[in-house]
């Protein structure tokens, strides 16, 4: 028999060879028949002899189990975007400029077309791919190595000799016409039989969304390709002095390169191609959206350097945006993730750019009002970057006599909640976060993450099904959720992707991950207020916010019943922030969810009476100007208060009596116009219930003295049994400590729990006081700051 390691090796030889005969010289060897006959007896054979199968085999691109995440990737060389060019005369600008620098009237050029895909790096090396990134932000990327392993046009390993021993390859991952049509056609196929796989919306859309898969399996079954057109970064070799040659060498390596990759001389030259591809274009196998020009030789490129983030040696030539004329039947409000309300246009089925079109991005509702849209005006619809359809004119001449202005609604389509504009800004938001569908997903998995409720092992796969398959309709449901409802949830979730282990099949169910959520989930249980307030996703309300908020009034059912005025009284809480926090715990949605998370065990293990300090903080001069009446300046404030004994007089006095009490007629009258409006009558009623809920809970002058440990700093470190260190750290704050993260001399005392580390090496080194858990719990209890219930 022939040695197993020997015609491994051959059939890996034969398959690689087929691979680059097929993708890169487009000049089929064997029959797919015969390539699938090869690499079923290459699995085989690496199955019988698993210490042969090296990670570049052929049979490896079949994708691996899902990793769950991607990392992120520092490109060693930043992965630059290219400016655009619309018109000749741009172009012309680009040839001149490389003229006037580097003193060439013609020069020459290396152009290609620009794929419309997914800008990838691919890292070799030793001649073996060892990484793959996206472009991200140009600086970082994600790691999409075990997808990018799936797609067969990119080489495990390169062919040849002479190539650099790291080489870093740029290129386009894209997904070929016939293929895109072929897949959809497949996946609506299997759709009429309930099963297989979503239709792709577009070729782009399905080359990026394949990479971005957390399953490579998925990936694997997308019909990708891939073209270079660069290299990044090269180490211990060199390479060709011009961009084409470098494009030739690639392809000599293994890497495909566009057959329609050629050089051009002078503005002449780069307009000319430009025609040919833009007349090409619709026969092309691929998408393209303009095409791209670089300086052939390194050494000019190097002298023209680079603008910003855009190389002054490159540039796009963008083919113009394709547009049609259809009617707009209706304006709908989206939802996003985070609350963003955007207008879509619900259009009249009409064909763009190859694709019928029957929405349209309106961008937000002052683009509606520039363009002054309204229902059933015919409308001018463009692809932007030939991919996301946009409104871009009305007809005006083709408008209806009846035809009425647009506007916001006030509520949200999906949880009737109230809509809010962001505070000088365009964009509106819904404001039930914590009741919304649409917002659930983000809502549960910040309310689950470290610094909120720190429901540990709770990641964004199981919050998608969980809120997909049923299981939640809000945070509040995580803490009904019992081991049989994840398992369950695991179940159905596998059997919908086809992804169900041969274990399960065999009857083996893995459940400790369950039982660790459902244990995680309990624990949460009993937490402090600050991490509450956090936990529940207000806009502008981050954690030090949420901090002020429960040290100023300490206790959850008064915070969720204040008016927004109130909330100013907060040192660093402005306007804007205020009207945030006060909008979120109007809306009943919120509300309730509140209420069922308290019920369902939630419990807030630091409540305390409000701050002192609110006493001078909630004066009728301070509330007066926090209501933002027009005209009514602090100065104007005080003399109100002079003559009024507190809001609800104000409220309730004639005008002339405002003008008693020393207010210019101007004034007097914008402040009863601001009262006639009844929603501005019942704020200043509720900030007046307000301060009489507040006043008789705060401590009395005498009371309020410094705290024990008013300007003493404190450091802690190491595990608490009996609480945690940030219960810890906040009751110590409410006696006056400031808490600190690293010890130095200024440090009054460090808490050193069990396992304590390099602090309290550093606090002994310093001799700086190191207190025990003991002492620790001691002096809390003697200030009234021990365990809730004591």
């Amino acid at each position: 028999m022939t040695d197993p390691a020997h015609r491994i090796a051959e059939l890996v030889r034969q398959l690689n060879d087929a691979n680059y005969r097929y993708h890169v010289l487009d000049d089929p060897a064997i029959p797919d028949a015969e390539y699938d006959r090869l690499l079923r007896e290459l699995e085989e054979l690496e199955a019988a002899n698993p210490s042969l199968a090296s990670p570049d085999s052929p049979t490896q691109r079949v994708g691996a189990a899902p990793s769950g995440a991607f990392d992120e990737v520092r490109h060693a060389v930043p992965m630059l975007s290219l400016g655009n060019a619309f018109s000749d005369d741009e172009v012309a600008d680009f040839v001149r400029r490389i003229d006037e620098r580097i003193g060439r009237e013609s020069p020459v050029f290396s152009v290609e077309p620009k794929l419309d895909g997914l800008a990838i790096s691919l890292r070799y090396e030793e001649g073996r791919f060892v990484q793959g990134a996206t472009r991200g932000d140009g600086a970082t990327g994600e790691d999409v190595t075990a997808n990018l392993r799936t797609v067969k046009a990119i080489p495990l390993s390169l062919r040849g000799e002479g190539w650099p021993a790291v080489l870093e390859v740029r290129g386009e991952v894209y997904m070929p016409l016939a293929a895109f049509r072929a897949y959809n056609a497949q996946a609506l196929a299997q759709a009429a039989d309930g099963k297989g796989d979503k239709v792709l919306a577009n070729p782009r859309n399905g080359a990026a969304g394949s990479l971005r898969q957390l399953d490579p399996r998925v990936t694997a079954r997308r019909p990708l390709a891939f073209y270079a057109y660069g290299v990044g970064q090269v180490e211990g070799g060199a390479l060709p002095d011009t961009h084409s040659a470098t494009l030739a060498r690639l392809r000599d390596w293994g890497f495909p390169v566009s057959a329609q990759s050629e050089v051009v001389e002078g503005l002449d030259g780069l307009l000319g191609y430009y025609r040919r591809m833009g007349e090409a274009r619709d026969g092309l196998p691929f998408d393209i959206d303009g095409v791209v020009y670089k300086l052939d030789d390194y050494a000019g490129q190097r002298e023209m350097g680079f603008v910003s983030r855009a190389p002054r040696w490159a540039i796009a030539h963008k083919f113009p945006a394709q547009e049609q004329s259809t009617l707009l039947e209706g304006i709908d409000i989206q939802i996003g993730r985070t609350g963003a309300a955007t207008p879509v246009a619900r259009l009249q089925p009409v064909q763009v750019a190859g694709v019928v079109v029957t929405n349209a991005t309106l961008h937000n509702a002052d683009q509606i009002a520039r363009l002054d849209v309204r229902v059933g005006d015919t409308v001018i619809v463009r692809r932007a970057g030939d991919v996301i359809p946009e409104v871009v004119r009305v007809v005006i001449d083709q408008r209806a006599p009846d035809a009425a202005p647009w506007a916001m609604p006030s509520t949200c389509p999906v949880c009737g909640s109230e809509l809010v504009q962001d505070e000088g800004g365009v964009a509106w938001r819904c404001s039930g976060g914590l009741a919304c569908a649409a917002q659930r997903k983000e809502a549960v998995r910040h309310f689950a993450s470290r610094r909120a409720m720190d429901i540990e092992g709770l990641g964004e796969r199981y919050i998608e099904e969980l809120g997909a398959l049923g299981y939640i309709e809000s945070v509040a449901d995580l803490y009904r959720l019992t081991v049989d409802d994840l398992l369950e949830m695991k179940r159905r979730a596998d059997e919908r992707d086809g992804t169900t282990p041969e274990t399960v099949k065999g009857g083996k169910v893995a459940s400790k991950w369950a039982e660790n959520l459902v244990e995680a989930i309990d624990r949460s249980r009993d937490t402090t207020l600050e991490r509450f307030l956090f936990a529940l996703g207000i806009q502008h309300v981050g954690e030090s916010t949420a901090k002020a908020l429960a040290a100023w009034f300490g206790d959850l059912d008064l915070i969720r019943h204040l008016p927004w005025p109130v909330f100013k009284q907060v040192p660093d809480i402005g306007g804007e922030v205020a009207r945030s926090i006060g909008h979120f715990f109007d809306q009943p949605g919120n509300q309730q969810v509140i209420d069922a998370l308290l019920e369902r065990g939630v419990r807030i293990t630091d409540g305390h009476a409000p701050s002192a300090a609110l006493r001078e903080a909630l004066a009728v001069p301070n509330l007066l100007v926090a209501l933002e009446v027009p005209r009514l300046t602090p100065l104007r404030a005080e003399q109100l208060a002079a003559a009024f004994t507190d809001v609800a007089a104000v409220g309730e006095a004639p005008e002339h009596a405002y003008i008693t009490a020393g207010l210019p007629t101007e004034t007097a009258r914008s402040l009863s116009a601001w009262l006639a409006i009844d929603a501005n009558a019942e704020l200043l009623e509720a900030v007046g219930r307000a301060v009489g809920t507040i006043l008789p809970r705060l401590p009395e002058p005498s009371e309020a003295a410094p705290g024990p440990l008013d300007g003493q700093t404190v450091v802690l470190t190491g595990t608490l049994s009996s609480m945690t260190r940030d219960e810890a750290k906040a009751r110590l704050e409410a006696l006056g400590a400031k808490s600190a993260g690293s010890v130095s001399k200024k440090t009054s005392f460090v808490v050193a729990g069990e396992a304590a580390g390099s602090k309290l090496a550093k606090a002994e080194s310093l001799g700086v006081d190191v207190w025990d858990e003991a002492r620790l719990v001691g002096f809390l209890a003697e200030h009234g700051q021990g365990p809730l219930g004591d």
